[in-house]
């Protein structure tokens, strides 16, 4: 068996008088590809800049085979001290590496290579030094979140490019779809320690389950010898002193190994503050047109948003999305066309640029406002701690400032501070940046729970698929077209054909990626979250219709309003939201039919 280019043993790192690394590992051979994955704030990133040589552990092995070339893509690149992207890219180049590749991929990211990087955007900056790791092809990249802040047709480009590299790479990502389609080998960095699976990401999520609960039936092994041992405290025939010390040192080990035996912290709660219900149409733009000078953002654009409507925006970065948002929430006006805005609205928007978070406050003071140790979270108030507590934030961290959060720390402050909110119309601005897989997970959980209308601009695939119930998507000149179901639903319709980006190469359209869903094949099918969904509603729409009979017996009787005026108001409103309820829903089961009968046919 080959050496490996790159082995780490028995990590060790401490900071804040808390071991975050504990013996953790792994090892990487030639043209392995593996994904490194744990929540946030696990040490994954920790991780890896010890394997690139950036940051040194208090204790272990870490072993670079001679001669390999490595190259990093870290979170937060650093261009300062060049003059031009090219010159940022060609610095990470050894002699010998063919130095076309520099400004290749640069064109391929939508840069010329002139530009000046102190005036990059987040975005531009992250394809620059993605275009840096790339370009030497090196043994071995390091791939920390290579997807933040990319759009769609760049981060299904990057799928391509890394497929068709040899190198071995180590990828930390929360884009699911780049894990299933890359990945053949997974780290799990849970408590300080790691574990591999020697499969690819699709079957990660059901053995760790597995891996879970073997530790569950293993603490209860325990728990039962802790009670053997405590029984023989308590009733046993006193023996020689000497046993009877040793014995009660074992029950004292037993009692910790069992305290470390299943450490998982707790567990993030996630629950959207609900207003009232909104009227039933959210926003309707009929013919509806919006530029910039020469340039056209929405042209003819007709939309119908309804309530309980899951609206998912696809687009290049520049294409339009934020404006869009702006125009379909009233915050902004077309040029021509009209938009009309819905009655009853509460809106919570969850901005992408995190804005509205001071890097000065501590936690505490953002999600109270200032306003003492208690948060508002819908109609109760509840103790900042406590609150925190949900959102995974340990005590401690109450005032920390919110410049020393990480990206996903921010991330799920922002939501805990949307959240607390009554809404029932979420604007929900690339949400999943930064955000674990296990966040993720509930964040599309809460949203299934969420009865309001979401508006969801995402580039992530998978968490399109799982969310939303529509797609629009800008097909260029301002043109908006959308498609019923989720990412994977829009590009059956398309054939396969997955829309433009802006600043790439001549060429208006790009294949989707082979591999992407490499455990499912081509989506001819509803999602899952709609098949459930077909299926629940004809119960649904039959106790709705129950209840309406039920209701419309109630009110006929004729002397209820002089007997008993609060209860004949009680149930009129009940029965006209029932009534509004059984419309929504048998609408909801038309739509979800037809396109159940559209895929089939596909």
């Amino acid at each position: 068996m080959a050496p490996p280019l790159l082995l780490l043993q028995d990590i060790t790192l401490t900071l804040g008088g808390k071991p975050l690394l504990d013996g953790a590992g792994f090892g990487v051979s030639a043209g392995e590809r593996i994904c490194l994955v744990g929540r946030n704030g696990s040490g994954k990133s920790t991780l890896l800049r010890i394997a690139s040589g950036d940051l040194l552990p208090d204790d272990g092995t870490c072993f670079l085979q001679p001669g390999t070339s490595v190259r990093t893509l870290p979170q937060e690149p650093d261009l300062s001290g060049f003059a031009t992207t090219l010159d940022y890219v060609r610095a990470g180049m050894a002699p010998g590496d063919p130095e076309h590749r520099a400004a290749l991929l640069l064109g391929e990211l939508g840069l010329t290579g002139a530009e000046d990087p102190a005036s990059l955007s987040g975005g531009e900056a992250r394809r620059c030094a993605l275009a840096r790791a790339l370009a030497p092809e090196p043994d071995l990249l390091l791939l920390d979140e290579p997807t933040n802040h990319l759009d769609m047709p760049t981060i299904e480009w990057l799928e391509r490019e890394l497929l068709s590299l040899s190198s071995a790479m180590v990828i930390i990502s929360h884009d699911r779809r780049l894990l299933e389609t890359l990945s053949r080998s997974v780290v799990w960095l849970d408590r300080g320690t790691t574990r591999r699976l020697d499969q690819g990401f699709a079957r990660f999520e059901s053995w760790r389950e597995e891996v879970l609960e073997q530790e569950t039936r293993d603490a209860h092994k325990l728990d039962r010898q802790i009670a053997r041992e405590e029984d023989w405290m308590r009733y046993g025939v006193t023996a020689r002193r000497k046993r009877n010390v040793r014995r009660v040192g074992e029950l004292a080990a037993l009692r910790q190994a069992r305290r470390e035996a299943v450490r998982t912290p707790g567990g993030l709660k996630m629950q959207a503050s609900e207003d009232g219900l909104s009227g039933k149409l959210v926003a309707v733009a009929e013919q509806v047109r919006k530029a910039y000078g020469s340039r056209v953002i929405v042209d003819g654009l007709d939309l119908r948003l309804l309530r309980g409507d899951r609206l998912g925006i696809v687009g290049a970065n520049g294409a339009g999305k934020s404006t869009l948002l702006r125009l379909l929430t009233g915050q902004d006006q077309p040029d021509s066309g009209e938009i009309r805005v819905g009655t009853a609205l509460s809106t919570v928007t969850l901005d992408q640029q995190r804005r509205a978070l001071d890097p000065a406050r501590t936690l505490a003071d953002t999600l109270t406002g200032g306003g003492g140790d208690m948060v508002q979270v819908g109609t109760e108030k509840r103790h900042v701690v406590g609150y925190m507590k949900d959102f995974l934030f340990r005590p401690e961290q109450a005032r920390t400032p919110v410049g020393m959060l990480s990206g996903g720390e921010r991330g799920r402050l922002m939501l805990a501070c949307a959240l607390a909110r009554p809404s029932n119309l979420l604007v929900l601005d690339e949400p999943t940046n930064d955000l674990d897989l296990e966040t993720l997970d509930l964040l599309q959980e809460m949203l299934d729970d969420y009865s309001g209308t979401v508006l969801l601009v995402s580039h992530d695939r998978d968490f399109l698929d799982r969310v939303a119930t529509s797609v629009l998507v800008a097909e260029g000149d301002g043109r908006w077209v959308e498609y019923a179901g989720g990412y994977s639903d829009m590009l059956a319709q398309r054939g396969g054909v997955a829309p433009a980006g802006r600043g790439r190469r001549p060429g208006t359209e790009t294949q989707a990626p082979a591999q992407k869903r490499p455990d499912k094949g081509p989506a001819r099918k509803l999602s899952y979250k709609d098949q459930h969904a077909l299926d629940r509603l004809p119960g649904q729409i039959a106790a709705l219709e129950d209840e309406i009979g039920r209701l419309r017996t109630v009110l006929s009787d004729g002397a209820l309003y002089a007997r008993d005026p609060a209860a004949f108001t009680a149930a009129t409103g009940q029965l006209e939201r029932a009534e509004a309820e059984l419309t929504a829903a048998e609408e909801r089961w038309l739509e979800l039919e037809m396109l159940r009968e559209t895929l089939g046919s596909s």
